[in-house]
């Protein structure tokens, strides 16, 4: 095979590139949103502009893992791997507060879809991540 050839994408890895993105959006649209109805509120300027920038800088890390795991890089694993995992107690604690329990079943939906697409086998081998105990 040369250099120009790549493998093609399986189709669990471009699904955990979706996950990862549809969460990236999600953090995006709420660090804005934050943004927006602080500066419309008139409260405190100086938290909520904070929290909203700081929701919208953590949206970038699984954007960019999303475009790493679409392209196929090994790195883009693991920052989607640990937005996975941080985002189940995001969704525990959706799923204790009223109003927002279907949005907690989405991303506990999300987040578990997500885990179990990167650490399938067609995934990983995709990424060139090797299993332990395999050959170099």
């Amino acid at each position: 095979m040369s250099s120009t050839e790549q493998t093609p994408r399986p189709a669990r890895l471009a699904a955990a590139a979706g996950v990862t993105l549809v969460e990236a959006l999600g953090l995006l649209a709420g660090g804005i949103y934050m943004l927006v109805r602080v500066l419309a509120d008139g409260g405190d300027v100086t938290s909520g502009a904070t929290g909203g920038v700081t929701v919208i800088a953590l949206g970038l890390i699984p954007l960019a893992a999303a475009r790493g795991l679409w392209k196929m890089r090994s790195w883009s694993r693991g920052p989607a791997v640990i937005t996975q995992i941080l985002a189940l107690p995001v969704a525990w604690q959706m799923l204790q507060t009223d109003g927002v329990i279907p949005y907690g079943i989405a991303l506990a939906a999300l987040a578990v879809t997500g885990l179990v697409l990167l650490v399938n086998p067609a995934t990983t081998e995709a990424l060139g991540i090797r299993r332990p105990g395999q050959g170099a």
